[in-house]
């Protein structure tokens, strides 16, 4: 018997300046931290787009971008969401920001093409910036956002607890939806 791998017919997104819209923010729990095998596993969140173009079968293309989930001044995260919003957080933003306040929110994405290590292509973010002035903002289509899908999707990888979760920020008193670009 000859085994070999399977054919991708997967077709990246086109790489170059896109118009987008957040149509998901996935918590995918405790995931090993690549940089440094021997170190505590790290919380990552999944940001998705949707851009205007549509592939063959006339849904939009999606792109993803997997973040360890931190506002530290060199995290990815924070650096995308500030490119994003235009402006850099403020000290009581930093205490707290949810991701649930991206999904919907338009911007412009740079997408580059790379080969992976067995030799398919792959689209990915190099950069996100807020949608120019007067360009018409997508709408969301064509996509079942991840807490929305039927409960026997997988779930994230929960990391023990051994104490009370931090995860549960709530943002400082006196600050609203309003004060925040999205």
């Amino acid at each position: 018997m000859v085994v070999k791998e399977p054919e991708s017919n997967f077709i990246p997104a086109p790489a170059g300046a896109h118009s987008a819209v957040c149509v998901d923010e996935i918590d995918l729990g405790y995931l090993p931290n690549h940089f440094d095998p021997e170190s505590d596993d790290v919380l990552t969140v999944r940001l998705v787009w949707q851009i205007a173009e549509d592939m063959k079968d006339g849904k939009p293309f999606l792109i993803k971008k997997d973040y360890r989930a931190s506002l530290h001044e060199r995290a990815g995260l924070r650096k995308d969401l500030e490119s994003w919003r235009g402006q850099p957080f403020t000290s009581a933003e930093l205490v707290g920001f949810d991701l649930e306040n991206i999904v919907g929110a338009p911007c412009m994405l740079s997408v580059i093409h790379k080969t992976g290590s067995k030799g398919g292509t792959f689209a990915n973010v190099a950069s996100i910036m807020p949608l120019p002035k007067g360009m018409a903002k997508l709408t969301p289509r064509d996509y079942v956002r991840m807490k929305d899908r039927p409960q026997d999707a997988p779930k994230p990888k929960a990391k023990p607890q051994w104490g009370n979760d931090d995860r549960g920020v709530v943002a400082p008193e006196g600050i609203t939806d309003d004060d925040v670009p999205f």
